[in-house]
């Protein structure tokens, strides 16, 4: 043997081996007219053989160098059977080239897929990652997931592809649990929700186990089944598709995340068509948890949007406290605006406010007050959320001005001008007197606002005062009314004056202050004027002295 390593082979500009070229040409077909080709080139001895592309990179190579040095022998096992195939398939190593060939090995072992316990499918399907694009041109991937197929139909109850939506029972409501989703990555509720209440709660038994494969092997399982992007019409691989999702973002903090936006999509295709029949409000909230950050269309985003602020109503606080807000905020405001604007489109049939309003009213409050403190939240995006809702979806707005008060406290350094903007969302009429009280003590509140707020509540306070007879109750409609009742109801007609004196001098207080404080400011005036004139008087007699001692005297 003339030289031991003749042959120079380098895999994809990374690494490179020395051979024998006698053994490695007598098992690959490629190999042999590489090196015809490069010997009739002009170049100098022992370039070496440049390889692109190659299948598993420097370890697809290294296996098939072991199998040509060990005279076409190898331990073939299922975490590297599809390796070798592509490798065989990419350096032409068929039964022309060599008998028993590493090609015909692996196809034989292939025969025998269905006799293939589920981790050895699993594991051949996981290898195929490393030359995923040969091995699903080759067939190989398609083999494999319908050997997945096959064992899933033949350990489950309910046929894999027969499941419908009328079959799942819905999930509780959102409104009869107090928690919110277990999510990663969000600051929701500080306990976790059952199991039990979870959109994928009741996963199959091969949920966990699919979720080792990559995005490209489930997306071609999802094709190969007809369920991709707008043709998801199964509950059952919307359900897996959401908890492969979840998974991954707990197991992978990736930046690629482009690659998941096509199931991201189909999940939520999936949810859309099943609607409320499968996923209740808590739920919809945690698909969007689940799909907000991988990458989701926009298309996907208005109808899965949509379906939420239809049942808005169900939200409980935790479910609306979904991070990633832009500018700096905590939470996503405008996400909310966009679902509020969704629920009252579809309630602006009713002349009057539904409960349904109302308690979306009342929601929103809280919301207010939550977010109230975020140094990130700007004026006009509070305001704008507060002033989404129509008047009458709210019977009292003691819960703004609580919402407005925070926000004013934790953010000290606004303007006059901004203060009173914000003020722009409150119906005075509608304050109840605790909190109009409150409101005219308040130093954060502008003084011509707590102006108007006592006005409005002294206006509503003589109209109720001089309510006409017929307004009132028949004292016929009531016969059984006994002196202790008497009493009660003349003490709190007591109260009630009481409380209007107060208002009365509150008011009376506010308007000397006012008064006060613009007497204030013209007197601060006067005297910055009388400053700038005696400073002007100065300066000019200061010229002419100046100017006398400078020129001579005239005789």
């Amino acid at each position: 043997m003339k030289e031991l390593c003749d042959l120079k082979v380098n895999i994809n500009g990374e690494h490179t081996f020395y051979l024998n070229q006698r053994i490695m040409c007598k098992y690959s077909g490629r190999l042999k007219k590489l090196v015809k080709q490069e010997k009739r080139k002009a170049q100098p001895r022992n370039q070496g053989l440049q390889i692109l592309g190659f299948p598993g990179c420097e370890e697809g190579f290294e296996l098939v160098s072991r199998f040509c040095y060990n005279n076409g022998k190898i331990p073939i096992v299922p975490s590297t059977i599809s390796l070798l195939h592509c490798c065989a398939i990419y350096l032409e190593m068929t039964e022309e080239v060599s008998p028993c060939n590493l090609l015909t090995q692996t196809e034989y072992l292939m025969d025998g897929l269905c006799y293939w316990s589920w981790s050895d499918i699993l594991a051949s399907l996981k290898s195929c990652e490393q030359c995923f694009g040969l091995a699903e041109s080759s067939g190989l991937v398609d083999r494999l997931i319908s050997a997945l197929f096959t064992k899933i139909s033949a350990n489950t109850e309910i046929p894999f592809l027969q499941l419908q939506a009328s079959a799942v029972t819905p999930l509780p409501s959102s409104s009869s649990c107090s928690s919110s989703p277990d999510t990663v990555g969000f600051r929701c509720s500080s306990s976790k929700t059952p199991e039990s209440l979870k959109p994928c709660s009741n996963r199959e038994w091969w949920f966990d186990d699919l979720t080792i494969l990559a995005p490209p092997a489930i997306e071609r399982m999802m094709r190969l089944l007809g369920c991709y992007g707008s043709d998801n019409k199964n509950l059952l691989l919307t359900r897996f598709l959401l908890h492969y999702l979840r998974a991954s973002m707990q197991r992978w903090f990736f930046d690629y995340k482009t690659e998941y936006a096509g199931l991201a999509d189909t999940a939520v295709h999936g949810v859309v068509l099943m609607g409320r029949t499968a996923f209740s409000c808590r739920g919809l909230f945690w698909v969007l948890r689940v799909v907000s950050n991988l990458g989701l269309s926009r298309e996907c985003r208005y109808k899965l949007e949509k379906l939420m602020g239809l049942v808005l109503d169900q939200a409980t606080l935790d479910d609306l406290l979904v991070s990633g807000g832009t500018e700096g905020a905590v939470y996503d405001v405008n996400l909310v605006l966009r679902l509020v604007r969704v629920f009252v489109s579809s309630e602006e049939c009713g002349d009057a406010p539904s409960q349904r309003m109302r308690k979306v009213g009342r929601l929103i409050d809280k919301y207010l007050a939550e977010i109230s403190p975020d140094q990130g939240l700007k004026v006009q995006k509070f305001l704008g959320l507060a002033e989404s809702l129509p008047d009458g979806a709210r019977e009292c707005y003691d819960g703004v001005y609580r919402a407005l008060d925070i926000y004013l406290e934790s953010h000290p350094t606004l303007s006059t001008e901004e203060r009173t903007s914000l003020c722009r969302c409150l119906n005075y009429e509608k304050l109840t007197l605790e909190a109009c009280k409150d409101l005219a003590k308040n130093r954060r509140i502008p003084p011509g606002v707590a102006v108007q707020a006592l006005a409005s509540q002294q206006a509503k306070l003589q109209i109720n005062a001089h309510t006409s007879p017929r307004d009132r109750p028949d004292p016929s409609e009531t016969p059984r009314l006994t002196y202790h009742s008497r009493a009660e109801s003349t003490s709190l007609v007591e109260e009630d004056l009481d409380e209007k004196q107060e208002l009365r001098l509150n008011l009376y207080k506010m308007q000397n202050r006012v008064m006060e404080l613009e007497k204030v400011c013209r007197e601060m005036k006067g005297q910055m004027s009388k400053m700038a004139k005696s400073k002007s008087f100065n300066h000019r007699s200061c010229y002419h002295s100046s100017s006398s001692r400078g020129m001579p005297r005239l005789c």
